[in-house]
């Protein structure tokens, strides 16, 4: 299960099967966990270069600047892009305690399936039966929504989350952006798998 696992989506999972269903620290995405450092990835300059580049990004939430986007663009095994969320501080300056400097709160691979969205379910439903056989006890839920990037509402995302007891989900999704602001934009779209603590989880979905 585990070698189909990381063939599939690079998912690793670090300890014994009896923590499947309860913990999402154990798993990684291209070697990468939440509870990292950002720092053991990429250097201080590049992360704040990333932080600069999406700092904007999240003006529909409440609080839009307490938690910031960095992605990271690589030769990867097999995503495209892997993206992160770490924390900042009250003053939206960067948090200085070196033990939480940069801690991971969040990650998301991510695969480009561009104008192929058949493609991009196919392989998201592959997925899910990996992740459906190793998590039957977790709460799955699966639904569409329209995407809070686009204003139009012609930009929807489906996607199948499993939430565990903590609040932490894992979400495995596609993203099907509506052309014309794809384009405009410069944006790409298809397949991510998201590990994402129940903090994070909480700002995203808490819009103005």
């Amino acid at each position: 299960m585990k070698k189909l696992l990381v063939i599939l989506f690079s998912f690793f999972l670090l300890s014994s099967p009896s923590v499947f269903a309860e913990d999402i620290s154990d798993f990684s995405i291209e070697g990468m966990s939440i509870g990292d450092s950002l720092l053991d990835y990429m250097t201080e300059d590049e992360i704040l270069k990333g932080i600069e580049k999406t700092k904007d990004w999240y003006l529909h939430v409440k609080e839009p600047y307490k938690y910031s986007q960095v992605d990271l663009f690589k030769d990867f095994s097999t995503y495209d892009s892997v993206g992160f969320f770490i924390k900042n501080n009250s003053t939206n300056q960067y948090i200085v305690d070196k033990n939480e400097k940069f801690i991971i709160l969040l990650i998301r691979g991510k695969i480009n399936y561009i104008e192929d969205f058949d493609s991009c379910l196919k392989k998201r439903d592959e997925i899910d039966e990996v992740l459906s056989s190793m998590f039957p006890n977790v709460q799955k839920t699966e639904f569409n929504y329209k995407s809070a990037f686009d204003s139009s509402g012609k930009s929807i995302v489906y996607t199948i989350d499993y939430k565990f007891k903590s609040g932490d989900e894992i979400s495995n999704y596609c993203v099907n952006y509506d052309e014309s602001i794809r384009i405009k934009r410069n944006w790409s779209e298809g397949l991510t798998i998201g590990i994402e603590t129940a903090e994070i989880r909480s700002w995203l979905g808490n819009y103005k």
